[in-house]
């Protein structure tokens, strides 16, 4: 069925009925697109007005698979599960049935009901449950009891761990399966792994409630992330500024690795680059940067931020490799990608340490400086450790490092630095290029001292 539509030009040319064209109606709408328009309309008026609001903020995620296919191994707890994510996977099933009792343990001791702790829980329910990204419908079945029996169960565990391996020991046995001196050395490796993957977190709000109760609030926050970072990070100096409220371990975990006691030091950023900023940025290695005239040695603190460079020195934090390097390093840097209202320091630093090692050579010079700790006992396991850190990661900025990467290019492209280095190249490689060099001097010395002997000796 056709109905007519009147030209646009009718009220001016007179000729209305020979300007009237024929066009096709719209075939009607199918009943599902129907139910889709009534749907969105609805879902429009449902917007808030303040759209940050719309949007939860997690910070426990399941990691994609673009990232988890690099090497899904760092991803993955073997031990021990904490939190829903691989609750109930079977071979963590034998850490799991040890809970229980932990549990009633921690609950004898405290002199605390189940209830009190419970119900300080059940008052931050809704926060525990959106820093979850995912979070399964089974956990919400009954109200969310059987979300918050798992965030006591696995809260009361972690911090049993933690304390045992650090404090006394809290009243365990001997022969303890779990907390016995002997087995909770063993075991500590692993379960410290485990605490240190993204998939595998539990909120700090948990730990800080537990604690808060059992204690009578005596004590504060503080005590659960130094306790956290002696855990987790045994050789570090725990920095006495509070890190206030964290969200996991995996945070807490990131903010001991980029504080200290001491006060960390920068390079005076708006001096240096302006200085800088037309200087072309070139990447060298550390043996490259040494042939040119560049020292190494060690920040005087901890800190990964603490990288500068002055007098021709660059300074760099410890860098201790072990087997768990990988695995620490890749869920801090996933974290970093993931949680958007966190920084890329971490990020950047491992960048930073990519740039500069390219093989064993450089792992060897930054070792023989003690900046490098080689737990793996080859360098060239090392360096390749290192660069497969930064496989497929995207690049990132970071104003201070980038001010370092450009003062190191301005310094390489000195004329006198670059004839230095290549004085240094050709003449002290070698003891044995170095003696040839003092003989040939000796022998120029000899020579001007007879040729002026015999002008003398003439006059």
């Amino acid at each position: 069925m056709n109905t007519p539509l009147l030209c646009p030009r009718t009220e001016t040319c007179g000729t209305p009925e020979s300007c009237r064209i024929m066009l096709p109606l719209p075939p009607p709408l199918h009943p599902d697109e129907t139910k889709w328009i009534v749907h969105v309309d609805k879902s429009l008026k449902c917007v808030p007005a303040d759209r940050q609001q719309y949007w939860k903020r997690p910070s426990i995620y399941r990691v994609p698979a673009f990232i988890t296919n690099l090497n899904w191994k760092a991803y993955q707890p073997q031990v021990v599960s904490f939190g829903p994510y691989h609750y109930g996977e079977i071979h963590l099933g034998q850490m799991q049935e040890h809970k229980h009792r932990v549990l009633l343990h921690f609950l004898e001791r405290s002199g605390k009901t189940l209830k009190r702790f419970l119900s300080s829980l059940r008052k931050v329910a809704r926060d525990l449950e959106e820093m979850y990204d995912t979070l399964d419908p089974k956990w919400m079945e009954g109200g969310g009891g059987r979300f918050l029996e798992l965030m006591m169960m696995d809260g009361c565990f972690m911090l049993e761990i933690m304390r045992t391996t650090i404090e006394e020991k809290h009243g365990y046995s001997a022969n303890d399966p779990i907390f016995s001196t002997s087995r909770l050395a063993y075991l500590k490796p692993y379960i410290r792994r485990d605490m240190l993957m993204l998939e595998n977190q539990l909120p700090m709000l948990v730990l800080y409630e537990l604690v808060a109760i059992e204690s009578d609030y005596t004590m504060d926050d503080e005590y659960v992330n130094k306790l956290v970072l002696k855990f987790c990070s045994p050789s570090m100096r725990i920095a006495r500024m509070g890190m206030g409220k964290c969200l996991h371990v995996v945070d807490v975990f990131r903010k001991g690795q980029l504080t200290d006691t001491a006060k960390v030091r920068y390079e005076p950023e708006h001096v240096e680059l302006k200085a800088a900023v037309e200087t072309e940025q070139i990447i060298r290695s550390a043996t490259e940067l040494n042939v040119i005239g560049i020292r190494f040695r060690k920040s005087p603190t901890s800190s990964r931020k603490d990288i500068s460079f002055a007098g021709g020195v660059l300074s760099l934090p410890v860098f201790k490799v072990t087997d768990t390097t990988e695995s620490e390093f890749l869920n801090l840097m996933t974290f970093e990608r993931l949680y958007i209202e966190t920084g890329n320091e971490i990020t950047a630093y491992i960048t930073f340490m990519d740039n500069i090692i390219n093989g064993e050579q450089d792992v060897a010079l930054l070792h023989a400086q003690g900046i490098i700790q080689n737990g793996l006992g080859s360098n060239k396991a090392v360096a390749k450790l290192i660069n497969s850190l930064c496989k497929e990661v995207p690049l990132t900025s970071n104003k201070s490092l980038d001010v370092v990467q450009k003062n190191i290019s301005k310094y390489c492209t000195k004329h006198w630095h670059r004839w230095w280095a290549n004085l240094i190249h050709t003449y002290f490689q070698s003891p044995w290029s170095v003696l040839s060099l003092i003989a040939a001097i000796f022998l120029f010395a000899l020579t001007a001292v007879q040729t002026a002997y015999t002008v003398l000796s003439y006059n």
